[in-house]
């Protein structure tokens, strides 16, 4: 199986965990805004002051299943002070899983 199957699994067996305590999703436009807000200020703020920056507000609880989402999917990662960096970064995934002298564990 190639790595975007993979990918693609790993992505709807965790919008299938999602499913089952999510009574209200978020909008898309939302998501999007979160990931680009997150890119913009990558290491700047912790989880609590990222949601109190957004430049549109929203529920705690819709953000906190955004920012599940991020961290679940590997876009996003906390680093030791518990600050936000967006680490996701397809190209340097393609390159890195072209080369055969390395191996996915």
């Amino acid at each position: 199986m190639g790595y975007y199957h993979k990918t693609l699994y790993s992505y709807i067996d965790l919008y299938n965990n999602m499913k089952k305590s999510i009574i209200h999703y978020p909008r898309l436009d939302t998501v999007l805004m979160v990931e680009e807000f997150i890119k913009e200020h990558s290491g700047e703020f912790k989880k609590k002051a990222l949601w109190e920056n957004l430049p549109k507000k929203m529920m705690y609880q819709t953000f906190c299943i955004i920012f599940d989402y991020l961290l679940d999917s590997g876009k996003i990662a906390l680093d030791k002070e518990g600050k936000v960096c967006w680490i996701y970064n397809p190209e340097l995934m393609k390159k890195y899983m072209e080369r055969g002298d390395l191996v996915i564990r």
